[in-house]
This record gives structure tokens, sequence and C-alpha cells, in this order.
């Protein structure tokens, strides 16, 4: 999607697919900026490699922040290796792309640890029992989603996954997609505004792509 100087990218954390596509934009693009959907954490983390989650780490991000880090780690590691990718590979294609070529790049997401500490906050009792019944129930349902793992779902089927989690877990809908679409929009129009005559090129997640535009394209009118 494209929208005054700046081309947003949906992706999947670990499909080839977009891994070709990151660097395909770039090396015809050529981007003056690449706006990456990471923060300073995450970031140094994907060079130098991830830090292990500890039991310390509770106090600072609370138990379900730290949960869900573990178990998001683990089926992301689990889905990347069906796949023979590993998790936020699009991320460091986009990087090395950056570095080679001698690209700027703008950390764009909201902190971790913030992110971890309103999910530790806000989610619900509910929801924890809802997830736990998922995963029990998940086998025996009729119904599946299927997709192609190698490659980013389509925007019926984004939508579809994101009205189930919005509808099942709204309170870890409005930590990890609404709040955080708030602070990439904000930062990638700070961005457009301060180089107004500069080619940007964003890389997010397909989930946060279509609300993100919206939200820039507002700021603009």
């Amino acid at each position: 999607m494209e929208t005054k100087n700046l081309t947003i990218l949906g992706t999947s954390h670990i499909s080839k697919e977009s891994i070709n596509k990151v660097k395909k934009i770039i090396k015809e693009d050529k981007p003056d900026i690449v706006c990456l959907e990471l923060d300073k954490r995450r970031f140094v983390a994907l060079k130098v490699g991830k830090r292990k989650t500890t039991l310390k780490d509770i106090r600072s991000i609370g138990l379900k922040g730290w949960l869900f880090v573990l178990l998001g780690g683990w089926a992301e590691k689990k889905l990347g290796k069906m796949v023979g990718t590993t998790p936020g590979a699009e991320m460091m294609a986009a990087i090395k792309e950056c570095e080679k070529n001698k690209i700027k790049m703008a950390l764009v997401d909201q902190d971790i640890m913030i992110t971890l500490k309103r999910f530790s906050k806000e989610l619900t009792w509910k929801e924890k029992f809802q997830f736990v019944w998922d995963l029990v129930s998940a086998p025996f349902r009729k119904k599946k989603i299927k997709f192609n793992l190698n490659s980013v779902p389509d925007k019926d089927l984004i939508k579809t996954l994101i009205d189930e989690v919005k509808g099942k877990y709204p309170n870890v809908y409005k930590v990890l997609v609404v709040e955080r679409n708030v602070v990439l929009a904000r930062n990638i129009a700070h961005i457009i505004k301060q180089n107004p005559d500069s080619k940007i090129f964003a890389v997010i997640g397909a989930g946060h792509e279509e609300e993100v535009l919206d939200m820039i394209k507002r700021k603009f009118e």
C-alpha cells in the first residue's frame, strides 16, 4: 500500500514470501528511510541474538507478560522451523539490506517492556480461561482456519483472524493491536513530516497494515 511518499508492506514474521518482498522493494525502490516494526530492545535482540527470558523478568513485566513471551516465542520458533525460517526473518532481511546500501532505519514500534507490562495488567481471568479452553478444544473443532505459512495471509483471512482475537480476547487485542497501531502510525507520520521529500518504506505486521495506513492518511487530510 502507498500514500504520499510512503510505501507500507504488511508481512508475516515467519514467511519466506515476506523476506523476498522486503528485499525486492528495497533493491528496486531504493527508499531513503526504512521504518521497522521494532523497538530498540528487539532490534538489538535480532542483531546479536535473543536474551533468554528468566524468572527475574517477572518483576519488570509481570507474570502474564512473562508467560506470553515464553509461549509466543515457543510458538514462533515451532512455526518457523516448519517453513525453514526464524521469527523476525523479514525484519533481519530489511536490516541487512539497509546496512549494505547505507539506508537510514527508523524503529517505530512501542518499547516491548511497555507492551508486556500492559499485557500483564489488562489480561483478564476470563481471557485466560478462554485461552486454556481453546487449547484443549482445538483438536476437536470441525471448523479450522487454514493458510500457507510460507505466504502472507490475504486481507479477508487477516480480518477473520483479527475479528476472532477481538471477540475472544478483547484486552489482548487492545494491547497488542490497537495501542500499538496508534504508536506505529504516530511514529511513521512524524518521520513523513520530518522528511517530506524522502521515499519511506515501512515494514510492519500484516495485522497492523490497514489500520495504521488509515490513521496516517487521516493525519495528512
